[in-house]
Parts: structure tokens; sequence; C-alpha cells
């Protein structure tokens, strides 16, 4: 009698609950199809590209939505590189840099059906080792850039998730 009375509580605890996860929230706000457009930096074209298909990643994988051309989007995304900057962190014992920190701040805007422009800051950071005395390498460099835009795009999806949470998107 008590296992049927506690495997009860616990499937009435799971089923009541009502978690949602963040993205649920994020794609409520910005729904289901999408048109991501990242300005293209002529001081640095390369990192635009990656910051590109971090951002069309992010829209398939953390939002679950579909990338569709402007016409056919429920929401606009504009991505901006304000900075990209690595950052010394650690130093053996006779100076040499053997740790980078990369900075990546990303200023995005994005247009709902509405029509209603919303701005907003997303700060991504990773973190990577080199050999002493060395220079960073381009793949260093690139994939440093690559996850550092990717964690500034999941600070992005939790905004954009409070931001639904918080606008009545919470059925």
């Amino acid at each position: 009698m008590k296992q049927l009375f506690l495997g009860f509580l616990i499937a009435v605890v799971i089923s009541g609950c009502g978690y949602k996860p963040s993205s649920y929230y994020a794609k409520q706000a910005l729904g289901d199809r999408l048109y991501a457009e990242v300005t293209i930096s002529r001081q640095d074209p390369r990192n635009s590209v990656l910051i590109k298909d971090a951002v069309n990643e992010a829209i398939v994988s953390r939002f679950g939505g579909k990338l569709v051309t402007k016409e056919q989007a429920d929401s606009i995304l504009r991505v901006n590189i304000q900075s990209i900057s690595f950052s010394p962190t650690v130093y053996d014992t006779y100076g040499y840099v053997i740790a980078y920190k990369t900075t990546v701040v990303l200023a995005m805007q994005y247009e709902n059906a509405d029509k209603k422009i919303e701005k907003l800051t997303a700060t991504g950071e990773y973190d990577f080792s080199i050999e002493a005395n060395s220079v960073i390498s381009d793949t260093n460099r690139f994939e440093a850039i690559r996850y550092a835009a990717n964690d500034a795009l999941d600070e992005f999806v939790s905004k954009i998730a409070i931001k639904g949470l918080r606008n009545g998107n919470n059925n």
C-alpha cells in the first residue's frame, strides 16, 4: 500500500510541476520561423562567417526553429559583432602566457511579427590553453571565437526566454 501511494505521489509531482525549458519560452517570443542576418565586418570577415554559422546553428538547435527567408519569417534577428578580445589568464613560471580567455560581445536586435524591435547585448567567453612561448594559432583562434559566440547565443536565448515569460507567453 505504501509503494502504491508513493508511486502515485511521484506521478502527481512529476506531471504537475509544469517545467518547460527556456527554449520553449524563447520560441514563444520569437516564433517558429526565423531569419538571421549577421553584419559582415570588413576588418575581420572570417570571424563574421563563424558568428553567422553559430547563429544559424543556435536557431535550429536551441530554438528548435526553422531558417526561412525574410518575407516568411515570424521574427528577424540581426547580429553585429561589437567586440572580440583575447586576454591572457594564466602564466607559467617563466612569465609566458599559457592560457587565454576569449570574449565575444554581440549586439542583437530582433523584430517580431508585430514589428516590435528589441535590442539586446550578449557576452560569451571561452578559455583555452596554448603551448608556453607560442602564439595563438588560427585554429585556436577560430575555435575560441566559435565557442564564445555559442556562449553569447546561450545568454541571448536566456534573455529572450525571460522576456517571453514576462510578456505572458507562459501558457
